[in-house]
């Protein structure tokens, strides 16, 4: 699968995948999967120099719009690009329903949880989440007790991460409801694909995600209960790594991108300035964490928050998207339990599984993966973008012994997980075409319907044998291809 510059990259003749693999693009024979047979017989006409090309007019285009990020250990803080290879990940349309229907459900449940949590805690009452576990957790919030949401929807925009087994099975690795991020990347990628190898969509036949900022703004427009509601993105500022994000998707929606010095609250409303005076904010997308949006209800030491947002909040008089909160439901102390929510809430079977995950605050778990350190994935509650964990494979023995102190010394703070066999797709690297390890964020809309677009975000790990795609850690990104569903 090496790509010789000016001769044709064969497709041919792959080099067989392992059985242990699932290999999005290649059965265990070495056939190309019928979904990608269409992508396979182009891909394979195409020469190394065209490709080379293409893979460079990529970098320029990305480059000019500005789609960069800082290396987790780069010192300098140097912005780089965000790598996106030119060889898609695609999703038969059987495959996204059944994915699709799971999500649907997923987020269903865990707003209905989120509204339990802070108004009857019927969930808890039952036994089945421990109390302690939501009450006395960092994200559970006591200020949003009792306050009726609009629609009784607090997590308007959910990122789900999406792994394949060697099973073939889609897992939830983990919900993402507070400021869930990644969007952009997709349009992007879709964006530039289609700018590349406009005759390949329609050839194979790739439903759209370009609706994406037109269904996001109607999503928040419909959580207000104002006729014709005002509708802002709120950004920390140009300084924070998502800030790329935060500018695209105003723009996109021709809204607003406010910082917190933007805003002002009088009489309990919220107004934003303008050259023309005050104008009154309906509906705030916010993309900075609980703690630093309101100095006088959370951190005093915020600088980038609007002093009596909470109250305002509480008042009804503006809608907060995702609502105050919601990180209390995504917590991964709390991730086992979604599957049980899902029964309890809605009395039905889960459509996509968790990964089987032990609780470290659990002296039995503790036990188990304390003893078990070398085979797994252990993970902060809190944590994001792939820092404060231990990949047990790829660790080194002192690496092992050090964590397995931390562990000892705080085990609420973790939880572990087999070490996934996550699906591969190929891949551009420096030696040619070579599988790498993807994941998948799909993002779901919850305003009065529940919508998605078909597609999201695939990470791809780019170092040969990780399982680490977050881009903050040297990871890349793929467009997404859901096919379209064939005509009787």
């Amino acid at each position: 699968m090496a790509v010789a510059h000016g001769n044709p990259v064969s497709t041919a003749r792959p080099t067989i995948p392992s059985k242990a693999l699932y290999d999005e693009m290649y059965l265990a024979s070495g056939e190309v999967r019928p979904h990608y047979a269409g992508f396979a017989q182009w891909f394979a006409s195409q020469s190394g120099d065209a490709m080379s090309v293409k893979r460079a007019e990529a970098d320029l285009l990305f480059r000019r719009i500005g789609i960069t990020f800082s290396l987790s250990g780069d010192d300098g803080g140097t912005e780089r690009l965000i790598p996106s290879d030119l060889i898609p990940r695609i999703i038969d349309a059987a495959a996204w329903d059944l994915m699709e229907q799971g999500l649907v459900q997923r987020v269903k449940a865990l707003n209905r949880f989120l509204h339990d949590v802070y108004h009857e805690q019927a969930i808890l009452r039952a036994g089945i989440v421990p109390a302690e576990q939501v009450l006395s957790n960092a994200q559970f919030l006591p200020l949003m007790m009792g306050l009726n949401l609009p629609h009784e929807t607090y997590a308007h925009v959910v990122g789900v991460d999406i792994v394949r087994h060697s099973d073939g099975r889609f897992y939830v690795l983990e919900d993402n409801l507070r400021v869930p991020s990644g969007v952009s990347y997709m349009l992007s990628n879709r964006k530039m694909m289609m700018r590349l190898f406009p005759d390949l969509f329609q050839r194979v036949g790739v439903r759209p995600v370009e609706h994406y900022p037109a269904l996001l703004l109607q999503t928040l427009r419909s959580s207000s209960l104002v006729d014709d509601p005002t509708v802002v993105v709120l950004t920390p500022g140009r300084y924070n790594a998502a800030y790329f994000e935060h500018a695209f998707l105003a723009k996109q929606m021709g809204v607003e991108l406010v910082e917190g010095q933007d805003l002002f609250v009088r009489d309990r409303v919220v107004y934003m300035r303008t050259t023309d005076g005050p104008r009154r904010v309906d509906v705030i997308y916010r993309r900075l964490d609980d703690v630093f949006l309101d100095p006088l209800a959370f951190r005093a030491d915020s600088m980038i928050g609007v002093p009596g947002l909470a109250a305002a909040y509480r008042l009804g008089e503006v809608v907060i998207a995702n609502a105050l909160g919601t990180g209390v439901a995504d917590d991964k102390s709390i991730y086992p339990y979604v599957p049980e929510m899902i029964r309890f809430y809605l009395g039905e079977s889960p459509i996509l599984d968790n990964v089987p995950t032990w609780q470290c605050r659990r002296p039995e778990d503790l036990k188990h993966v304390l003893a078990h350190l070398p085979d797994l994935v252990v993970k902060e509650v809190h944590g994001a973008g792939g820092y404060g964990m231990l990949v047990g494979p790829a660790a080194s023995r002192s690496e092992i012994h050090q964590f397995a102190e931390v562990l000892r010394a705080n085990p609420a703070n973790y939880i572990a997980q087999p070490t996934l066999a996550l699906s591969a797709c190929p891949t551009f690297v420096e030696q040619g075409v070579a599988p790498r390890h993807i994941d998948l964020r799909p993002f779901v809309l919850v305003g009065r319907d529940i919508r998605m677009v078909p597609g999201g975000l695939t990470r791809v790990a780019l170092r040969e044998g990780s399982l680490v795609v977050n881009s903050s850690q040297g990871g890349g990104t793929k467009d997404t291809w859901v096919l379209e569903r064939e005509r009787s």
